[in-house]
């Protein structure tokens, strides 16, 4: 697909990965709209960025964990550019309890996280795919995580979601066809002031320096790196749907 002249909406796109992937996709040409649900200075500041590099944004505020605020979005992407044809699932949350805590990983832990990460996919997808189809196809990429792969990261809930993501990918892609492909991006370790601010500064280093060692590549992913590789999915991968790839420094192979 060449994006230039194509409308996407990247969810969670105020900072990290989102900001680095809608920055991407306006440099080629594409028309941008900037969700956020909370963080308004930081989507203000990536809307201007978008901006900078001549491209048309929108800023939208819309929790994708409320099915009628995705629609709203939707509504008004098509309204504004006449059309949808990428969407970049990125929109996550988590909460930070060990896995064997078992007690600590609340109800109310489950519903948050499923809500976003789970449904918000969904709901995204559903309301996109109408509108590309309208538009004549588009492309899906979700962005995942080795925690679906490998059954790590902040909490078991946040592992299972991003594990149905993945599944998610799949029975998507076979019924969005032809017109419309879903794929996966699952990164692991990424350097972003939201996995810092997490776990906190002591065992974001350590966690870092560990991932560096087991790297055959010796490096951790930058938002930059995934970004690069969801636009490889969108541009350059006509005939690939269904498709998880993981980007971790080659650490899941290495055994």
């Amino acid at each position: 697909m060449d994006v230039r002249g194509k409308t996407a909406i990247v969810t969670g796109s105020a900072v990290g990965v989102g900001r680095a992937t809608a920055l991407d996709l306006a440099r080629r040409g594409a028309n941008v709209i900037v969700n956020y649900s909370r963080s308004e200075d930081d989507a203000r500041e990536a809307l201007r960025l978008v901006e900078a590099a001549g491209a048309r944004g929108l800023l939208v505020k819309a929790d994708v964990s409320k099915d009628d605020q995705v629609q709203a979005m939707v509504r008004q992407t098509v309204e504004t550019f006449g059309g949808l044809h990428i969407l970049v699932n990125n929109a996550a949350m988590t909460h930070f309890v060990p896995f064997a805590d078992l007690d600590g990983m609340k109800e109310e832990y489950w519903d948050d996280i499923y809500a976003v990460n789970v449904k918000g996919v969904f709901f995204c997808i559903r309301a996109a795919s109408k509108a590309m189809r309208e538009s004549g196809g588009g492309a899906i990429v979700n962005i995942a995580s080795v925690a679906g792969t490998r059954s790590i990261g902040s909490s078991i809930a946040y592992a299972a979601s991003k594990a149905a993501v993945i599944n998610m990918t799949v029975g998507l892609a076979r019924v969005l066809g032809p017109e419309i492909r879903v794929n996966c991006v699952a990164p692991g370790f990424i350097e972003t002031r939201w996995l810092r601010s997490g776990l906190g500064d002591q065992v974001y280093e350590l966690g870092k320096a560990g991932e560096i060692r087991k790297a055959p590549l010796k490096a951790v992913c930058q938002p930059e790196d995934v970004s690069q590789l969801v636009l490889s999915l969108i541009e350059g991968a006509d005939l690939v749907t269904g498709q998880t790839v993981v980007i971790d420094g080659g650490v899941s192979i290495a055994g």
